[in-house]
């Protein structure tokens, strides 16, 4: 990993960076010109309008509101309230649309039983059909991320469950393993954070990795989601799972893939994330550009 990619990733979880950069003469709206590349808006009906036509398009959406690292309840409690919303507002079935949280968005990081409760009532808001997709933190707290999802499937809403699986932890395969067993959607990806320890090395080996989990979850028949811009992986687990796993890509990042792979019959979901924290994550897609 180069020294550049290291370095953003670091400064994008970095709130002095961020109050920096906007506060500049221009900062804000030169920021944000960069970044509604990949963020579907600030507000809610912005980021309706941005479904609408991904799924006038043929594509399946997730739909997060940005947020994370939450340390007060309350504050948690408001963030549930706007997922229900969402929830409410999407358009109905059959239009294929979910919705996406990080856990830390919820308090999990102060309150991780009270989590488990907030996540199953955002499930509980969604229709029949429809998931919402947990995604992947640092590692300190994937083990807290694993036991509040299965908490969670354990209460009868696994079909309304999806998890984020990182190939670089050196201990996914067990993670996979398990939310498959409890009937959880596993979406896989390569793994966006810095990690000191228990991973694969940046390239190759997370590459060998992610393939191998792939195949692994492949072979049990799990119900999964390849989600990679990377074309060697995708095409190769494409061919290994006969053409029927769905492909996840993020908003705004190679969008021309999702229409050759519509005109081959491949299913696909798109990430539409939108909100005030946007900038934190804009940081994330260009420490993700630089070699990845």
């Amino acid at each position: 990993m180069g020294l550049d990619r290291a370095v953003l990733f670091r400064l994008a979880t970095s709130t002095r960076w961020e109050s920096t950069v906007r506060a500049l003469p221009g900062g804000e709206r030169l920021t944000w010109s960069a970044a509604s590349r990949y963020v579907a808006g600030r507000g809610r009906t912005e980021a309706l309008t941005a479904t609408g036509r991904l799924l006038a398009a043929g594509r399946g959406v997730s739909v997060d509101v940005f947020g994370e690292q939450v340390t007060d309840v309350g504050t948690a409690e408001a963030v549930v309230a706007e997922y229900r919303s969402l929830a409410a507002a999407l358009p109905p079935p059959p239009a294929d649309a979910w919705l996406s949280v990080d856990l830390s968005h919820l308090a999990l990081d102060v309150d991780p039983a009270g989590t488990a409760g907030r996540l199953a009532a955002v499930a509980a808001a969604l229709p029949p059909g429809r998931r919402v997709q947990v995604g992947a933190e640092d590692a300190r707290r994937t083990d807290t991320v694993l036991a509040c999802v299965l908490d969670v499937a354990g209460r009868g809403l696994a079909e309304r469950l999806g998890a984020t699986v990182q190939a670089n932890l050196l201990r996914s395969p067990g993670d996979a393993d398990a939310l498959a067993d409890a009937g959880v959607h596993v979406r896989l990806v390569k793994g966006a954070y810095v990690e000191r320890a228990g991973v694969h090395r940046y390239g190759e080996p997370t590459d060998v990795a992610y393939l191998r989990l792939g195949a692994r979850l492949a072979a049990r028949g799990a119900c999964w989601s390849l989600a990679t811009h990377d074309g060697r992986l995708r095409e190769a687990l494409l061919l290994l799972a006969g053409g029927v796993v769905t492909v996840e890509q993020l908003l705004g990042v190679r969008p021309e893939v999702l229409d050759e792979l519509a005109g081959r019959g491949v299913p696909t979901r798109v990430y539409v994330p939108y909100g005030p924290d946007w900038f934190r994550y804009w940081m994330r897609r260009l420490a993700e550009s630089r070699g990845a």
